[in-house]
Formats: structure tokens, sequence, C-alpha cells
């Protein structure tokens, strides 16, 4: 007999949230990424898909335009509120193996800049650019409830 195969762990993005819920959709929602993924990186947000699926080519192509239009929002409202200077755009699933998006704000002077957001960091957050994000956040999360598609 040969064992049976270990069952794969459970999707984190198919049991929580992903973050903090801004915005939702039946097909997809938006969120704030917090915790230890944001420490370094306010200014995080995720596009998930809700149903579990692995990649873009698994989405029809009006879901595929939904989610576009969605991820080109919160890149909107990103650089209306928080006047990044660059913001990047990643679809890995490497790690988590669930369609979603990540839109992170870059700023010249944030911990890891201009490595990606998974490098070590090589500054703390220096403390202007945490005022600024601590006034700016507010108003980006509001904005990203207000989405329309």
């Amino acid at each position: 007999m040969t064992p049976a195969a270990a069952a794969p762990p459970p999707c984190p993005l198919c049991g929580q949230d992903g973050g903090v819920v801004l915005w939702q959709h039946p097909q997809l929602r938006i969120v704030r990424v917090t915790g230890p993924e944001a420490e370094h990186t306010p200014g995080f947000y995720r596009v998930i898909w809700q149903a579990h699926v692995a990649e873009w080519s698994d989405l029809s192509e009006p879901e595929q335009l939904l989610c576009m239009r969605a991820l080109t929002a919160v890149e909107q409202v990103v650089r209306q509120h928080l006047q990044p200077h660059k913001v990047n755009l990643a679809s890995l699933g490497n790690m988590v193996p669930h369609l979603h998006w990540h839109v992170v704000s870059r700023f010249e002077h944030d911990p890891h800049f201009p490595a990606p957001i998974w490098a070590a960091p090589v500054r703390p957050m220096p403390p202007a650019l945490h005022s600024h994000l601590a006034h700016t956040l507010p108003l980006a999360d509001a904005a990203m409830a207000r989405i329309a598609l």
C-alpha cells in the first residue's frame, strides 16, 4: 500500500478576508493588507477574486475585464490619495495559489525602495512618510469603499 497523499493546506484567501475589506462585489473584493505583511509597506492593497481559481486564464473575458477595471480603480485611488513615487502591481500566486493582485504604494524612502517589498528592509520607515500615510490612508480607504465599476 502506498501512503495517502497529504491534503493541501487550506487556502487563506478562501478562509479569510486577506486584509481589511473595503469593497465587495459578488466576484471580487478589495482589501487593505494589514499585520506583519504591511508593517513596512502601508498602502498595500489587494484585489482578490472571490472564487478559488489559480490562474488569470481561468477567468472568462468579461471576468478579466471586471478584475482589470477593479485593479485600475484601486491604482487610481492610491495615486490620487497616497501620491506614491511608483505603484507596483503583481499577481504571483506562488505561496497562495488563489487569484489575487497586489497593489503596492512605493515611496523613494520606504524601507525597501528600490527593491521589492519582499526583500529585507534597508532603512526604517521615515517619520515624515509615516505621518503622511497616517493622514492619507483613511482617505484612500474611504475612496476604495466608493469605487463604482
